[in-house]
């Protein structure tokens, strides 16, 4: 990847961000307030998600002697057998054990679910805050410039299967694998972006993108649409941005490959 020059050897712009030439030749502008912005936002969500690990952590440090119950039972039997001996004569060994595994056994096993629940609780909850908010605010379902004609729960009903969360990351997936960014490549796709390729290839898209008011039969796109009714090729349409594809579609364009 490099920087694209013009003639004059000065960096070419696009909407006021350089252009880079990748090496498959497809030219991408580099919005770096974006990238800035993004990471400041993970950053964020990262420190989140070790707060809550840390204070579930320390919810379980009690316990930690005996993380494992079975063990700890086997390890008391063993200790009331050393002073058994004791009481050989008058026949309370087996008593003795009995006790000792009932009080056990009552003293930590519903601490012991509890925690188990609320560890499960606390993952389930945390994984469908962090999916269902990103489909609640992403741009291409909420707010003037979005590109969706139904709203958030409908769409995360459709494409939440999709997503799920990495590392405190919100991931798409396709065929069990997760969905790399044309704009980054090598990187994982973002939310927005993700989401945007999964519409792509949705085969009803065009009943769920925002129309653009035109009239008239077979009209799919006002003339100031994205598409504007017109064909272009794959290559020029994976150049643009996540919400320019799906302008691209509600204005009634169509790939010509």
């Amino acid at each position: 990847m490099k920087l694209k020059l013009d003639d004059k050897g000065n960096a070419v712009l696009s909407d006021g961000k350089p252009v880079y030439v990748h090496d498959d030749g497809k030219e991408i502008p580099f919005d770096a307030p974006a990238a800035v912005s993004k990471i400041s936002q993970l950053n964020g969500e990262a420190k989140g998600h070790r707060e809550r690990a840390e204070a579930a952590e320390a919810r379980l440090k009690p316990f930690e002697s005996i993380a494992d119950p079975a063990a700890a039972l086997k390890a008391l039997d063993t200790v009331k057998n050393l002073d058994a001996k004791k009481l050989v004569d008058a026949g309370e060994v087996e008593k003795v054990k009995q006790e000792a595994i009932t009080a056990l056994k009552d003293q930590y096993e519903p601490k012991l679910k509890a925690l188990a629940k609320e560890r499960d609780d606390f993952s389930a909850a945390l994984t469908g805050e962090l999916i269902g908010g990103a489909f609640a605010r992403s741009p291409l379902i909420v707010g003037d410039k979005a590109t969706l004609a139904i709203p958030a729960d409908l769409v995360q009903a459709k494409f939440g299967g999709a997503f799920k969360v990495v590392d405190g990351r919100v991931v798409g997936h396709e065929d069990g694998k997760p969905i790399y960014s044309r704009t980054h490549p090598g990187e994982v796709a973002g939310f927005d972006e993700a989401l945007s390729l999964l519409i792509e290839k949705y085969p009803s898209r065009d009943a769920i993108l925002k129309s653009t008011g035109a009239q008239g039969g077979g009209a799919r796109g006002g003339a100031g649409g994205a598409g504007g009714g017109k064909s272009i090729t794959r290559e020029a349409f994976e150049s643009k941005s996540p919400a320019e594809r799906a302008e691209f579609f509600k204005g009634g364009g169509t790939l010509t490959d």
